[in-house]
């Protein structure tokens, strides 16, 4: 990872825990990857202190795993949690969907418009990270507009998880597809038509989902693999 300018703003642990976060979930940092407290320090030239205190919040936050002896590393979530991430954002998306379908206004629909311009960009673009991001930060970006800090912040931690598992599992890149169905959302969201915008989003999940290979042999040799093939 190369070394990282860290932004102003918060506590000094919370700038390190967002910076490797973000590494993780633009896909900088792939599952298994060591995180050595010494580099770690030495890369964002803060104490070895305040690595350890990030790399703990991010094992809170599920991004990442820390054994005695073995140190830090990447996450690598299993198929059943993955599973269980996806229901889980289903119980909290699907409600949340339909109550601000129902309530948008043409100032929020403009804020996500905007938002959207910006994602089909980076996708015509090679920069993965960016839309990477962009594409995560659309369903965080709804709870935030919607003025839920609590759920806006489940979420954040939700969709980071999701984005790690697709490194794992996924096999073909579906980012044009999964903005195109953010795009049919806010376009139910903008007639303010709740039970259009609940089946786009039942459906959006389903497929991103489906696009990572939870049922196959791929996935129990890609989890099996992954590990000894990270430096």
């Amino acid at each position: 990872m190369a070394a990282h300018a860290i932004e102003e703003g918060g506590s000094i642990t919370d700038r390190v825990a967002s910076a490797i976060a973000d590494a993780i979930v633009e896909h900088r940092l792939a599952p298994g990857t060591k995180l050595v407290e010494q580099n770690l320090a030495t890369m964002f030239g803060v104490s070895r202190t305040i690595v350890r205190q990030a790399l703990i919040r991010l094992e809170r936050e599920h991004l990442v795993r820390l054994e005695p002896a073995k140190g830090a590393s990447v996450a690598m979530p299993s198929v059943d949690e993955t599973r269980q991430v996806f229901a889980t954002r289903r119980y909290l998306e699907i409600p949340m969907i339909r109550d601000f379908a129902a309530r948008a206004s043409k100032s929020d629909v403009d804020k996500l418009r905007e938002h959207l311009r910006r994602e089909q960009g980076a996708i015509q673009q090679p920069d993965v990270r960016g839309r990477t991001r962009l594409l995560a930060d659309f369903h965080v970006k709804i709870a935030m507009i919607m003025g839920n800090d609590v759920l806006a912040g489940v979420l954040a931690q939700l969709v980071s998880r999701t984005s790690l598992a697709a490194m794992l599992y996924q096999t073909r890149l579906s980012a044009e597809h999964s903005s195109d169905e953010h795009v049919e959302l806010l376009d139910a969201i903008e007639k303010m038509d709740p039970a259009g915008a609940v089946r786009v989003m039942e459906r959006h999940l389903e497929n991103v989902e489906a696009s990572l290979q939870l049922n196959s042999a791929y996935a129990d040799m890609r989890l099996a693999l992954v590990g000894q093939v990270t430096p």
